[in-house]
Order: structure tokens, then sequence, then C-alpha cells
């Protein structure tokens, strides 16, 4: 689902960005007072968590690939608006870095993916859970729920922004960025999130979910009106994310690449021609580690360096959301005045 340069025109890309600019702004400045003490880490494990989760590309009908996010889990954790800024660092990281996303399409990505999936799946978490105990059942089928509904928003999303491209931007009957109507965008998108990826979407976030709150509930209940005594926290979630960069190689075991996320030579194989406005806009970024390869990489790699490049990548990632995240905290932090203001 992530959108890459070229597919959306620039009009749809600065509309993205200006949708999720407000958002953003919101998500700082209800972190300000948060981003102390446990909250920081905790933010940048869910963002290298999220990151990780999205390594991990499964099959899907038709021959393309597909992924979980993670972002409902890290909205029921962390709190909605926190998620936004946690799956957007992860974003950012992957466009910047990795190519994985275009960075014309940074705010529709986020909007989609960082926004509006976390948002309503902790919104039907919320519905769901009504006034029930933190760590109880209820509340894993809740996040289950919230997670399905999420994603396939988001995927339902995704086919919208690309379907309506060669409705609005065509020339000389050829479209000039997605050449993919709404007919044929939003099935490609939805049928898959409806089966595999939702289904993987619900696991990742109900067995973390039932992890958390054995290992950490005191995430669950600090907002809880009368919350119990804090238990011994057991310190395996670092070990869990390092486990799962470790096993991300298991994502190129899916053959073919995501629907809607070809270049413009597998393209124009499909279409039979090369969309003008993509051609001039795919090549716009260089990500260092494209692909989530080493710059050195032959075509021909073997699954074995592949595999080790793939495992290095998420090292890197991992490592990048760290220092992004905690340099989010010492540039949103109130300053010496304000914070006295706030405690007078």
């Amino acid at each position: 689902m992530h959108i890459p340069d070229g597919y959306i025109s620039p009009a749809t890309a600065l509309a993205f960005y200006g949708a999720v600019l407000p958002f953003w702004w919101a998500a700082a400045q209800r972190l300000k007072r948060l981003l102390s003490g446990q909250l920081v880490p905790a933010l940048a494990l869910f963002s290298a968590l999220t990151f990780a989760i999205m390594m991990f590309n499964v099959p899907v009908p038709g021959g393309t690939t597909a992924h979980a996010v993670g972002g409902t889990l890290a909205a029921v954790v962390l709190g909605p608006w926190a998620a936004v800024i946690a799956v957007s660092v992860a974003l950012i990281i992957q466009a910047l870095f990795f190519g994985d996303g275009g960075i014309t399409a940074i705010g529709a990505n986020c909007f989609i993916l960082g926004v509006a999936l976390p948002l309503t799946g902790y919104g039907v978490y919320r519905l769901v859970s009504g006034r029930s105990d933190p760590l109880s059942r209820r509340r894993l089928l809740a996040a289950g729920m919230g997670a399905y509904i999420g994603i396939n928003l988001a995927g339902l999303l995704v086919g919208l922004v690309l379907g309506i491209q060669p409705i609005f931007w065509s020339e000389d009957g050829r479209a000039l960025y997605s050449p993919y109507g709404l007919r044929e965008a939003v099935p490609a998108l939805l049928i898959p999130h409806l089966t595999i990826a939702g289904a993987a979407e619900v696991i990742a976030t109900v067995f973390g979910l039932a992890y958390v709150q054995r290992a950490h509930p005191e995430l669950l209940e600090r907002r809880a009106a009368t919350p119990r005594a804090a238990r011994p926290a057991r310190r395996w979630t670092p070990v869990i994310v390092a486990l799962l960069a470790l096993l991300s190689p298991l994502g190129l075991l899916a053959g073919g690449s995501a629907w809607g996320e070809w270049g413009s030579g597998e393209l124009a194989q499909r279409v039979g021609y090369v969309p003008r406005g993509l051609q001039k806009l795919e090549s716009l970024w260089s990500a260092p580690l494209s692909g989530y390869t080493l710059p050195w990489m032959s075509p021909s790699a073997s699954f074995a360096e592949q595999a080790l490049a793939y495992i290095l990548s998420a090292v890197v990632g991992i490592a990048l959301i760290f220092a992004a995240t905690f340099a989010l905290r010492i540039l949103l932090r109130p300053r010496q005045g304000q914070q006295a203001a706030a405690g007078n």
C-alpha cells in the first residue's frame, strides 16, 4: 500500500500533504507533555515494530504481495495520537532511505496508513471494548476488529486515490500517472486486504496486544481512573523487535511485487506504455538502500545475499527510527518557561 513516486499527480500529492499536516501538528501538541519517561522508548519501539511488520510481505491472490501495518496496535497501546507519530516516522524513514513509498507521496501514505488507519482502528476498538477491563479478552476482540476495519479502509483509500488519477489526469487517451481506473484499482486493493492482508493485520494486532497485556500492562492501564499496582514489566519487547528484524527475509519468499508499486519497465509490460508523468517523477529520489538492498549488490544476487541485505536494512531502519524519535523528544520538549507555567 505504499504509493510510489509517479503514481499520483503533484496536485494530489500536495492535497495530501495539506491534509496530513494538521494531524501531525495536533499529534505533536498532544505529545509535548507526554514525550518523557517511558513513552519515548515505547514510541520508538512501536514505530520500529511497525517498520518491521511492513517488511513482511505475504502472497495474495493475483500473484502480488501485501503486508500488515500494525497501526491499530500502536494506537491501542500508545494512544491514537502517538500512533500517528509512530507510523508516520516509520513511513518517512522507509521512503527516504529504502525507496518504499515515494517522496512526493509521503503525505498520501502518511495520511492513509499513519492517520486514517490507526484513528479508525482505535475508534472501532473503543466502541467495541466499551468499559471493559484493559487486560480483558474483550479488548483483544475489539483490537482485532479495529485492525481489520482500519487496514481495509486504508486499502480502499489507496484504491480510490489511484483510481481517480486517469479520470482527471490523462493526455491523448493515456493516463499521465496511475493508469488503472476505479474498476481495476479498488478491487485490486480491497480483495487482498479483505482476505490475506486483513487476516495478517488481525493476527499481528491480537498477538501483539496479548503480549503487552502480559508483559507491559502499565502501558494499557496508565489512562485508567484507578490503575492497579504496577506489575514487574518484562523487558522482552526489544528482543522481539530484533527477532522480527532477523526474520524479515522471510518476506522475500513471497513472489511478485505489491500491486500498484511497479516500476516503469514492468508497468509498460502490463499496460503497453509508460505514463509520461510517472516517468518524470519515478526517478525524483534515489534512496541509498532502495528496495532494502545494498548499493553494490548485483541483480542476480543469491537469496542468502538478499537475506543479509534485508536484515542489515532492517537494523539500519530501526536505528534511524530510534534516532528520529529521540530527536522529536528534543524538538517537542517544552521550554523551561512553559514547564514552569504548566506547573503553576
